[in-house]
């Protein structure tokens, strides 16, 4: 019965899967830095968690009026609670790994990790004090803390040292019982100083001290009438889940611009804390901030781990993953213009696996070329120094018509995209910044030709499961579609009409886009499905995505479940659906974590034999449904949609990097006799022996 369905907590589902990050940092068979770098996603996973969703339940806290009315059962205070149950057991773990297995196999292979209580040679000495005060000490800001008076704002993501100290005594005053006093040191990682300082190697042995610890040995320099009894390390994560859905043009570019100040003056809502400060240094400083109880998480001696991003490697590549060079499309290599190709079939380019350059490529030609009049793209995450905002900047200086539609909304990408669109509105580009109460999240580019002058000439479509986005493209797992195919492009081109005018008196034939016919089309496919399993015929779906946390989707697969249709789901994140329920009993769902970050979307349904195969933009989460521009896209070719059908069921034989996500969101390692298969691996292969190199 309908009534008797059950879904997981969105929240605590995605604490999950982060949990899955981390467990990678365990894996033995992984080089070191690798491991080293899950450590750096998994934190810097948690802190936009509780940037934007942690801060989501204190508002609730807050305001329960802005419950909605089908969740006023849920109490943020619990599930507030829970998460940072979660969390702090999640650190144990965190630091159990990096401290007895991380720091021991860095000095395995002679990489030191100097800490607080390390003997500095005599050299080794001399050479910390020179950098501290030749590069250090002027960027330092010591602060002595007093309750009532004296309490610095914590910046948001920021690490800082707590002091505890008693004054020197002086000659002829008593030594013992002298009050305590507290003092603040920020780490000063925003002023270009490095988080690790690496000292001259020795004896083959590589040497390297976190600046806290550089600091903390010359403190004397910074609290000269204090003895320094104990320090301990915090860090403050502020609210930054900033709304701007219902702003104006003129008002939203404003917003934006001040965004990067009113994200850093957000409320508290995480006080990660050195687990052995005692409790009342830790009540000292609460009081200190004005910092609520149940805020409070604790973590390791040292915070901000997504700094090991940029851990430094003395000996690179070595302990480094061995690099796959991007295989290419060698139709495209032969053709002297990537539009001929196109012309006379679709194509498919699945990233980091295929080179991204096709792509810019495709983009560079037709800023290049005599039978463009006009280019349309989506852009959603921009990258820095964008060879794709280049190209299309080229193309309006070439005197194309070009009209790029920002997202300016994308969140914590905000500033960069307004920067970015400046920069195109200087080179002729006409930009249409966001829609009130929608982020436009469709990934697409459109190239029209002069069919007047060139009357052979076909307009040419790019659309994609990730961004515009030439960095990512080499960390991200995507897919995306070259078409030539005029159906597609006339419901592309409606899609602009639509984001240019927002007139919603439109049809869409052919493309999925939601608050039109994405939602009723998926219902149809699911329909279709469970009434072939009712005839007694095969029905099967696939889906994969990054996260399902719409109820009313989910509804319709256990619908579908239930009616014997048989449901594989690859999901990365959040998974809202459980497993292993009387509902759900057809159902499996995986995740798949490894050296890539899995980002596409691709919907295969059975359909009696005929399979039907999209991919696109979006997600089956409430914010992808309903409160974005989203574009889904058919693939037509059979070859191609053979070819996705393949990379799924590669995903779906995993036994080496997959993960079945139980009743109890648990994520429970995929264990048979059967020979192992790494999907990322193993869809390398595939895509390198289906398209061999030609000589």
């Amino acid at each position: 019965m309908k009534g008797d369905y059950k879904y997981h907590n969105r929240d605590l589902s995605w604490l999950s899967f982060n949990y899955r990050v981390l467990t990678e940092a365990k894996d033995r068979s992984l080089p070191l830095y690798e491991r080293i770098k899950f450590l750096a996603i998994y934190s810097n996973n948690l802190e936009e968690f509780y940037q934007v969703r942690v801060s989501y339940y204190r508002q609730l806290l807050k305001n329960a009026a802005l419950i909605p009315g089908k969740i006023k059962d849920v109490s943020p205070e619990k599930i507030l609670a829970k998460i940072n149950k979660t969390v702090a057991d999640y650190q144990l773990v965190f630091h159990d790994i990096f401290e007895n297995e991380i720091v021991p196999e860095l000095e395995a292979n002679n990489i030191i990790l100097i800490d607080r209580d390390t003997q500095l040679t005599d050299e080794q000495a001399a050479e910390v004090k020179e950098i501290f005060m030749t590069e250090i000490l002027s960027t330092l800001q010591p602060v002595l803390l007093a309750k009532k008076r004296i309490r610095p704002f914590l910046k948001t993501g920021q690490v800082y040292i707590i002091l505890e100290m008693v004054i020197k005594p002086t000659i002829g005053s008593a030594s013992l019982n002298r009050q305590k006093r507290f003092g603040l040191i920020k780490l000063p990682t925003d002023h270009n100083i490095s988080r690790f300082i690496e000292l001259s190697p020795d004896d083959n042995k590589y040497y390297i001290m976190f600046l806290e610890d550089v600091i903390m040995r010359h403190v004397n320099k910074l609290f000269t009438g204090y003895i320094v009894k104990d320090w301990y390390t915090i860090k403050v994560t502020r609210d930054a889940d900033l709304e701007f859905d219902e702003y104006e043009e003129d008002e939203l570019i404003d917003a934006i611009s001040k965004i990067s100040s009113s994200r850093k003056l957000g409320e508290p809502n995480r006080l990660l804390y050195d687990r052995t400060m005692p409790a009342s240094a830790l009540k000292y400083m609460a009081d200190a901030f004005r910092l609520e109880s149940d805020i409070m998480v604790p973590g390791g001696i040292y915070h901000n781990f997504r700094d090991f991003f940029s851990f430094p490697n003395p000996l690179s590549p070595a302990l480094e993953l061995e690099k796959q060079p991007p295989l290419r499309i060698h139709d495209f290599d032969k053709a002297i213009k990537l539009s001929k190709a196109i012309d006379k079939k679709d194509y498919l380019l699945t990233v980091p696996y295929q080179t991204y350059d096709h792509l810019l490529r495709f983009l560079e030609q037709a800023a290049q070329d005599d039978t463009v009049t006009e280019i349309k793209a989506t852009q959603y995450r921009v990258a820095e120094r964008s060879a794709v905002v280049n190209a299309l900047m080229n193309a309006a200086e070439n005197g194309k018509k070009v009209t790029v539609f920002v997202e300016l909304k994308a969140r914590f990408d905000e500033e960069m995209n307004l920067r970015y669109a400046a920069e195109m509105t200087k080179a002729g580009i006409n930009i249409i910044y966001s829609i009130p109460g929608l982020k436009v999240h469709a990934k697409a580019a459109i190239i029209i030709r002069d069919k007047n002058r060139y009357p052979n000439a076909k307009d040419q479509a790019y659309i994609g499961t990730g961004n515009f986005n030439e960095k990512t493209a080499r960390l991200y797992s995507d897919h995306g579609l070259f078409t030539s195919n005029e159906e597609i492009i006339d419901d592309l081109k409606t899609m602009f009409y639509y984001l240019e005018s927002q007139n919603a008196k439109i049809k869409f034939n052919h493309l999925l886009i939601s608050g039109f016919n994405l939602i009723s089309k998926f219902g149809r496919l699911i329909n279709n499905e469970i009434e072939n399993a009712k005839a007694g015929n095969k029905s099967h779906i696939i889906i994969k995505m990054n996260g399902l946390q719409d109820p009313h989707m989910v509804e319709m697969l256990y619908r579908a479940s239930e009616a014997g249709v048989k449901i594989d789901l690859i999901i990365r994140g959040a998974c809202i659906l459980k497993t292993e329920k009387r509902f759900s009993k057809n159902i499996r769902v995986i995740r798949i974590i490894d050296r890539y970050l899995e980002h596409a979307r691709v919907f295969m349904f059975h359909n009696n034999g005929k399979p039907k195969v999209y991919i696109g933009s979006a997600d089956w989460m409430k914010r992808n449904l309903y409160r974005r521009v989203e574009c889904i896209c058919p693939i037509y070719d059979e070859a191609l949609r053979n070819e996705l059908i393949d990379i799924l069921h590669i995903q779906l034989t995993d036994n080496v990097k997959a993960c079945e996500i139980n009743s109890k969101m648990e994520n429970i390692r995929i264990e048979n006799d059967l020979p192992k298969i790494q999907a990322q691996a193993a869809t390398y292969e595939y895509l390198k022996n289906k398209y061999p190199k030609e000589l």
